[in-house]
């Protein structure tokens, strides 16, 4: 069940858009409040990638500055964020300056005449990786099974143009079955990551052929081959779990560093 069930028709419907469009957004909910404060805890909202709120109400202007910088935040690291809106007195009374993080909470400064204090959470929805898996290969067909199970996005066309801004990849698991051409139509997409199953020396002859066909040098280098962590897979579904694990690795590490 996804958190748009439990929304009402119309959030959930602004999520669906998104969600159709490929955007990332947030969800964002107030967990807890203290004093006067015009939302309540249970209160909900679709925060937009710009950080404006979609659809929902999380109180006055009091809460835009510090829920928009948080989700900036949960967009560019892809994780959740709890920020809590407090007045002034209340923060110099624990010590704490607005823009700190302690404890895995981010405070931030109230300085309605209310005075109230709003923890909100905010949860990241990025949209899925996208895994191009191109060949009928036995090993393709064991990624293209196993990547949903591990929130990727499967195509098996080759030739589809890849969206902008969205961690992509094409795996080559033709195995000898017009490995060139896919090669060189996997190389001339927008595509982040390239790799090729099949052993370094045998991608060390077809780099030879795609040279030859006028594919740059800078382009060869960046296919990864042989595709996959070295984890002595042998079968078609362990060398699928070893790409996988390589695919998984790429995508954490592009979070961590907010592309």
């Amino acid at each position: 069940m996804t958190p748009a069930e439990f929304l009402d028709t119309d959030l959930a419907q602004t999520v669906s858009a998104l969600r159709d469009k490929e955007e990332p957004f947030a969800f964002a909910t107030i967990v807890r409040t203290a004093g006067t404060t015009a939302a309540k805890p249970g209160a909900k909202a679709i925060i937009g990638a710009e950080g404006t709120i979609l659809h929902g109400f999380l109180g006055g202007g009091c809460t835009r500055g510090a829920v928009k910088r948080a989700t900036l935040a949960a967009l560019s690291s892809g994780e959740p964020q709890l920020v809590s809106v407090a007045p002034e007195d209340f923060l110099n009374e624990i010590g704490v300056s607005p823009g700190a993080m302690v404890d895995g909470v981010t405070y931030a400064r109230n300085g309605c005449p209310s005075r109230g204090t709003i923890d909100i959470f905010i949860e990241p929805c990025l949209p899925m990786p996208q895994l191009t898996v191109v060949g009928t290969s036995p090993v393709a067909e064991a990624l293209a099974e196993l990547a949903p199970h591990f929130h990727w996005s499967v195509s098996r066309a080759g030739d589809r143009a890849m969206p902008a801004g969205k961690m992509n990849a094409t795996v080559v698991a033709t195995q000898g079955q017009g490995d060139l051409d896919a090669l060189r139509a996997a190389l001339h997409q927008n595509t982040r990551y390239v790799s090729f199953v099949g052993s370094h020396k045998k991608y060390a002859s077809l780099s030879i052929k795609l040279a030859d066909a006028g594919v740059s040098q800078e382009d060869i280098g960046r296919v990864v081959a042989p595709a996959g962590l070295d984890i002595g897979a042998v079968t078609p579904e362990e060398i699928a779990l070893s790409i996988l694990g390589e695919l998984i690795q790429i995508r954490r590490k592009n979070l961590e560093r907010g592309t």
